[in-house]
Parts: C-alpha cells; sequence; structure tokens
C-alpha cells in the first residue's frame, strides 16, 4: 500500500525513520505539520499514485474536500511522529479514522476489544452460585462490591448508589453504624431494592440483620456471637453470607453457618492493613470450599498513598489467591473514584488469560505516568530568551473578572451573573470569547490557565482553587 506522509521540517527525520521500509513517501510541507491545509495536500499528492495520505495526528483542519478530489482516503496519523511505523503496520488491515489521532483511535479500539472480550468471558462463565443473576466465584470475574458506610446517615442514598453503579459496581454494600435503627436499615433497602444489582447488609447486630431480611441479597458478617441468633433467618431468607472469623476460626464458623443451613457462603479470611499484618493475613486466603472475600478497602484507606498504584496492586494479590469478590470504599477524600479503579484491575486480572503479567491488555490504570516516553524531534531556533517575571502590577480587564469553579462534573465561569458551563476548558474559554467577555490578551492567557486546571481537577477528582496550585 502506496501512502503519502506529508511532515514539517521539524519532525521530518523523526518520520523518515519511522516510515524506512514501508512504501512511504515523506513530503515536507512547512516548518510544521499540523498546519497543512487541504489546498496544500491536494497540490502535493495529486498524481502520486497514492493508496492513501497520512497526516499529522495535530491537524485540525477537515481533509473531506482534499480526499473527494484525490479520490483516496485521508486518515489522521497518531499525534506523536515516532508512532507513525506503528501505523503503517496496520495499514490495510483495518480503517483508520479520518479524524481521530490514530494513537488515539488504536487504544480505543484496543479497549472496546478488551471490554467485548470481557462480556463474552463472562457470558461463557461459571459461577459457584449466583446472587440475583451475579456469578459468584467459579470461573467468573471478581465482582467489585463497593461499601456505602453509614448509608442510613445518607440524605440522598441512591444518587450515591447509582454513582458506583455507573463506576463499575457489581455489589452494592449498604454500611450500618451503631446508632442506626432497623427503620433506618428498611427504609434504605426500599429506596434501593430496585437496583439491577445485589444489596448487601454490612453489619454484626442481629437487629439490623433480621430488618434487612428478606430485602437484602447478601449478609456482612456472620461469627459465632450471631450466627446462633440470625443464621436460620439468612437461610429462610435465601440470602447468601460473608463469614468471618472472631473468637472462632473460620473454618468454625463456616460449619455453624452451614448447619443453620446457609448454603451460599463467601468466606473472609480478614485481610490486614499494611504494616498490621498484611502480608501474614495473605496466607490465610487458602481453600476452604467456598468464594474468598478480599477486603481491599482496609488497605487503601488505611495507607497515605494514592488509590490508583495500590488497588492494581491489590487486585492483582487477590486474583493470585483466587478472590471471588473484591470489597472496596469511597469513605475518605483521598480514596474517590476506587471503585472504577478497582473495577478496571479486576477486569485487568480477568483479562490475563494465560498472561504472565497484567501488561498490553487493551485496559491499563495508567492516571499520571505513561507507558512509554515519547522522543520528539528538538524545536529549532536561531535565538533563545530567558523570559522576565511577570509584573506585580496587575491591570484589570475593563470587561470584568470571571469565577471559575467545579461543581457536579461540570466546570463553571461565572461573568456578571451569567454561569458558563461546560466539560472541557477549551469549549467554555470558547464561549467566553464568543461572548465578547474578555479584551486584555494577558487576561485570556491566565482564563486559559485557570480553565485547563478545573478540567484536571476534574479528570483526576481533586479539589479546584482558582489561583491556587494544582
Amino acid at each position: 500500500m502506496r501512502v503519502v506522509l506529508p511532515t514539517g521540517t521539524i519532525a521530518e527525520k523523526v518520520v523518515r525513520r519511522a516510515a524506512a521500509g514501508f512504501d512511504a513517501d515523506v513530503v515536507v510541507t512547512g516548518k510544521v505539520a499540523s498546519f497543512l491545509t487541504p489546498e496544500k495536500l491536494i497540490s502535493i499528492a495529486r498524481g502520486g499514485d497514492y493508496d492513501a495520505v497520512i497526516t499529522s495526528g495535530m491537524c485540525t483542519a477537515s481533509f473531506a474536500s482534499a480526499e473527494e478530489a484525490l479520490g483516496i482516503p485521508v486518515y489522521r496519523g497518531p499525534r506523536h511522529a515516532a508512532d507513525i511505523g506503528m501505523m503503517l503496520r496496520l495499514l490495510g488491515t483495518m480503517e483508520f479514522s479520518r479524524t481521530v489521532p490514530a494513537d488515539e483511535f488504536l487504544s480505543r479500539m484496543r479497549e472496546d476489544e478488551a471490554r467485548d472480550r470481557l462480556k463474552e468471558m463472562e457470558k461463557e462463565a461459571s459461577g459457584v452460585f449466583s446472587v440475583r443473576g451475579c456469578r459468584i466465584g467459579g470461573t467468573s470475574r471478581m465482582k467489585v462490591l463497593a461499601e456505602i458506610m453509614d448509608a442510613h446517615r445518607l440524605p440522598d442514598i441512591r444518587a450515591t448508589a447509582e454513582r458506583f453503579l455507573a463506576a463499575g459496581a457489581d455489589i452494592i454494600d449498604l454500611g450500618f453504624g451503631f446508632d442506626a435503627t432497623p427503620e433506618d436499615v428498611k427504609r434504605v433497602f426500599g429506596a434501593l431494592r430496585s437496583l439491577p444489582v445485589p444489596l448487601a447488609a454490612d453489619t454484626q447486630d442481629p437487629a439490623l440483620i433480621r430488618a434487612a431480611l428478606p430485602a437484602a441479597d447478601i449478609i456482612l458478617s456472620l461469627q459465632e456471637e450471631n450466627i446462633p441468633l440470625v443464621g436460620a433467618a439468612v437461610a429462610a431468607a435465601g440470602a447468601a453470607a460473608v463469614v468471618v472469623p472472631g473468637d472462632a476460626s473460620l473454618a468454625e464458623n463456616i460449619r455453624a453457618a452451614e448447619a443453620a443451613g446457609i448454603s451460599r457462603i463467601i468466606a473472609d479470611p480478614l485481610l490486614q492493613p499494611a504494616g498490621s499484618g498484611l502480608v501474614s493475613s495473605l496466607s490465610s486466603f487458602e481453600d476452604v470450599g467456598y468464594p474468598l472475600f478480599f477486603g481491599a478497602g482496609n488497605v487503601t484507606e488505611l495507607i497515605d498513598a494514592d488509590s490508583v498504584g495500590v488497588n492494581a496492586l491489590l487486585a492483582a494479590m487477590a486474583h493470585e489467591c483466587h478472590a471471588a469478590v473484591l470489597f472496596t470504599s469511597e469513605h475518605s477524600d483521598k480514596t474517590q473514584g476506587s471503585v472504577r479503579e478497582m473495577r478496571r484491575a479486576a477486569d485487568m486480572m480477568a483479562l490475563m488469560g494465560d498472561r504472565p503479567y497484567p501488561k498490553d491488555l487493551g485496559l491499563s490504570l495508567f492516571c499520571i505516568k505513561e507507558k512509554r516516553r515519547r522522543h520528539e524531534p528538538a524545536i529549532p531556533r536561531e535565538h533563545s530568551r530567558d523570559v522576565l517575571p511577570v509584573p506585580e502590577e496587575l491591570v484589570f480587564d475593563p470587561r470584568g473578572n470571571l469565577r471559575i469553579g467545579i461543581e457536579d462534573g461540570w466546570i463553571i465561569a461565572e461573568h456578571q451573573g451569567t454561569a458558563f458551563r461546560g466539560k472541557k476548558w477549551d469549549e467554555v474559554f470558547h464561549a467566553i470569547l464568543s461572548d465578547d467577555r474578555v479584551s486584555l490578551m494577558d487576561h485570556a492567557a491566565y482564563l486559559g490557565k485557570e480553565l485547563y486546571k478545573a478540567e484536571l481537577a476534574l479528570r483526576f477528582g481533586r479539589s479546584f482553587e482558582q489561583d491556587g496550585d494544582f
């Protein structure tokens, strides 16, 4: 397949190296490849007997007119010149996008393929048992159980549960503290019973367990003190139960639950926090004849480290321990996003198959760091000039100042009573400029900086403070 690669002088050497060995003509169209116009493209590609054109992934122009004039596809290449070889190897075996950069397009495609594989794998999997259609154990993937602590205190419990579901939770776990009453438990389960996933009651109080039955699909947690009091009721309701050790061993409490008539048992050997026996507690995760419960949230909540990597590693541990259920929570500010992270990690473990490592799966948990660094050519220049600090004297825009913040997943920019709302910084910025709300260039630059900070805060689940450091 013969292609033409328009490029700029800045990236020419990198593009030529990447295209070496392929039937590709590299044509320099100017200093910067992203400034290519449809007219210029037509002039360089017409009469060249090409099968396709690959433009820079950084181009923002539409090349629909050039494609029509040339009669050949004009694909959007990768954003980084060093990745062109990757695209050339696949060209002819698949259809690339005219509008989405090739590296992003391939990433999306691999992720879509990974998700399709996960759906098919789960469809064909068998579980030790099912709870409201949710397979537990067996060959099914690990299920994410998301805890809502003190569920009875939340003014809008439904919104929180639906947020966890959207993040990938398979089971919603409703925690009830010592101040909860049986009426609180019934009210909360009544508000959530129509959700399409299993609901768990997280309490060891016999009165609250009875109040949760028969609405609760799973009871957390049974041990030697409450099994004699509520074991028969749990069995009669047909609920599954998470059994934990107490003064009695886990094996002893499992036998007591069996004797009470409970058939769907999930065994929790109790994972200890880091520094308090995490490694030694892993030795308790052995085959006990029932699916295993892995309390990852107990570790993530009790370590001052970013939850993304912690959750990924804990999911890998759970996978090696053959756990069936992953417990996670978002009780503290630092663990916000853990449900989504744990679901992504569980999916990665399921995709491993016979691979020795959870990498190159189509899904990842990269957040800040990148898998591989791109090495773009140095920016050519005749002179370098060090800039001076910004003058301390501030000149205010005659059109007025803007107040920027984030609310409920939106970027908000308020100006003289009008709030501009959007998901992306450039869309909000464009709306502000289009409405003639800015008259000074330095004010426009400032707004771009602050709006992009707001978008990053949304993307990474952080708080935002105008004029503060990100």
